[in-house]
């Protein structure tokens, strides 16, 4: 993705805006602003997701600039659980337990199919390169048609059920064409690994230890696939009515920082440790800046999103992978509008 694309300037009507954020704060099941309410010195306190030993936020908790950042509007982090995947950050949000999470527009939708008290404020470009189908090298799996017949891992209404999907409707395949294992994406790699399963629909958190081990490869990715999955930030919808500003600051430092990580990945990599569970190294490491340095970077969400957000929620209706077509605009933050 080019770095120089300009931003999403002109966001659609549609967008919430802060007042608009009221209708919609019935919607959760968050009551006040629990923890995220003032305390000595009026600060604000951010529940966000750990994000452990890569990316911008783990550089940001490291070096103490997102507490710099969030600190010039009266705000400050408090660092809860861990980060994952987002079904469950969306509950903890309804519960008003997060504040901030980060999720794919797949998982998204089907978090939004619920009572979702929580609204997307960024989009960030699907990304081309680090997901797709995942097949271990001399399986002898060398297009998406010899899928048939197949077990594939995916999780459940998430990015990879999403993109299994995407890549058989592309290939002219049934969904039944293959056989869909419903797997934890950090459960997976065991089972993928023993051949218990033919191929992983996945994306690069989980594909690059495997590209890096040398012993699996894409047989399709994001570009190969049609893939329309973003990655987005979501918001409390009653933590943005309220603090408005520090939601404002929190975008414009990973505007910021995602494109200062696009230029130069290594330096967002193995921030606390570079050994361990947690540290990418060798050709991981590789694989891993590779893929960051053709990302996209945390941007506003323009037009030209919510219609591919309206194509992905589309296609979920038609696979029954939700009851209905979910209504994602009604979800979406104008950050350029918040007052």
């Amino acid at each position: 993705m080019n770095m120089t694309r300009p931003l999403r300037k002109a966001a659609l009507p549609a967008l919430l805006t802060a007042t608009a954020l009221l209708a919609l704060t019935g919607c959760g099941t968050s009551g006040g602003d629990g923890a995220t309410g003032s305390g000595a010195g009026g600060t604000v306190t951010v529940r966000i997701p750990d994000p452990g030993n890569s990316g911008v936020l783990a550089l940001g908790k490291k070096d103490g600039s997102l507490d710099k950042a969030l600190g010039e509007v009266g705000a400050k982090v408090r660092w809860t659980g861990s980060a994952g995947p987002f079904a469950p950050a969306a509950q903890a949000m309804n519960a008003d337990q997060l504040d901030i999470a980060t999720g794919s527009i797949t998982s998204g939708i089907t978090s939004l199919a619920q009572r979702p008290g929580f609204t997307f404020f960024t989009a960030v470009d699907p990304d081309a390169a680090g997901e797709g189908i995942l097949v271990r090298d001399g399986s002898g799996i060398e297009t998406v048609a010899d899928l048939v017949g197949r077990k594939v891992a995916v999780n459940q209404g998430g990015t990879g059920e999403y993109l299994l999907l995407k890549a058989l409707a592309k290939a002219g395949i049934p969904a039944d064409g293959v056989e869909r294992v419903y797997l934890r994406p950090d459960q997976t790699a065991a089972v993928f690994n023993a051949g218990k399963v033919d191929a992983w629909a996945v994306w690069a958190t989980y594909a690059v230890a495997e590209i890096g081990s040398g012993k699996a490869h894409f047989v399709a990715d994001g570009t190969a696939i049609g893939s329309d999955n973003y990655s987005l930030n979501a918001v409390r919808t009653d933590f943005a009515e309220q603090h408005p500003d520090v939601v404002r600051a929190l975008y414009r430092y990973l505007h910021e920082a995602s494109a200062k990580e696009k230029r130069d990945p290594a330096a967002y990599l193995n921030v606390f440790t570079d050994v361990g569970p947690t540290a990418v190294t060798g050709r991981a490491k590789e694989v891993q800046t590779g893929f960051t340095a053709q990302g996209g970077t945390v941007d506003p969400i323009g037009p030209e999103d919510i219609t591919r957000f309206k194509d992905v929620a589309a296609f979920y209706a038609e696979q029954k992978v939700t009851r209905t077509e979910v209504d994602v605009a009604a979800h979406l933050l104008d950050i350029e509008k918040l007052t």
